[in-house]
């Protein structure tokens, strides 16, 4: 059974750091690159991120100078780690294979002073 499960998020201050975990079983980072997506309620899904198999990653714009993704060495596990949060990071951050075949339950991040 393919399981993708996000963790890592909580209430944090404006200007603060999470690090964001999406842990994959069932299937091997080797073979799937990873998107993290992130969504307000009533509002649409916003990209936040791609994770390729050769750790290289893209950002939104949103977060270039913010944000990195990187692979856990060996692991399934790719972290999204955010600094410098601001209140519009306010989310609940999803991650999922980039074929969009198996995607988490999301995890709360909540910036907030």
């Amino acid at each position: 059974q393919v399981k993708l499960v996000e963790s890592g998020g909580g209430l944090v201050q404006p200007g603060g750091s999470l690090r964001l975990s999406c842990v994959a079983s069932g299937i091997s980072l080797d073979d799937y690159a990873l998107v993290w997506n992130r969504q307000v309620p009533g509002q649409e899904r916003e990209w936040v991120a791609t994770w390729f198999t050769d750790n290289s990653a893209n950002l939104a714009d949103s977060m270039q100078g913010r944000a990195t993704v990187s692979r856990d060495n060996g692991k399934n596990i790719v972290y999204l780690q955010m600094n410098n949060l601001k209140p519009e990071d306010t989310a609940v951050y999803y991650c999922r294979t980039v074929d969009e075949a198996y995607r988490g339950q999301g995890t709360q991040v909540t910036v907030s002073s």
